[in-house]
């Protein structure tokens, strides 16, 4: 992911293994949904994204840098 500030809009979603279906948990700021996606459990964890208006990747991916 491009470098960004924590006030960035982004959307965070979770993105269902077996359907594929993308839900939208939070449109907001970067440094927002960093806190709503630390607050969801390890599997949900898992099929987090964040979707700036260039880029996507996933919460873990992010985290790892």
């Amino acid at each position: 992911m491009r470098t960004i500030s924590n006030d960035v809009a982004v959307r965070l979603y979770h993105l269902d293994d077996e359907g594929g279906v993308a839900s939208t948990i939070l449109y907001g700021t970067l440094a927002e949904a960093l806190a709503r996606a630390a607050q969801e459990p390890e599997e949900i964890q898992a099929g987090l994204y964040l979707q700036t208006s260039n880029d996507v990747i996933s919460y873990l991916d992010y985290l790892e840098g």
